[in-house]
């Protein structure tokens, strides 16, 4: 039995994958980092978020400002 959380990773990446020949054949930018640094960028701010989701620290900002 196949994980669910991997095939929704394998959807998510077929999506992207065929997301992105779109833009390539229809010659429009992709809306995501051309390079590899920002692809790493983005997965440092998944990571950071992860983290700080981990450690339970943080704060509600939204609550603060009476949202």
């Amino acid at each position: 039995m196949v994980d669910a959380s991997l095939v929704i990773a394998l959807l998510a990446l077929l999506t992207g994958f065929i997301t992105g020949a779109v833009f390539s054949f229809a010659g429009v930018p992709i809306p995501a980092p051309p390079s590899i640094a920002g692809v790493l960028g983005i997965v440092g701010i998944y990571l950071g978020y992860k983290v700080v989701e981990y450690l339970d620290v943080g704060y509600d900002l939204l609550e603060a400002i009476g949202i």
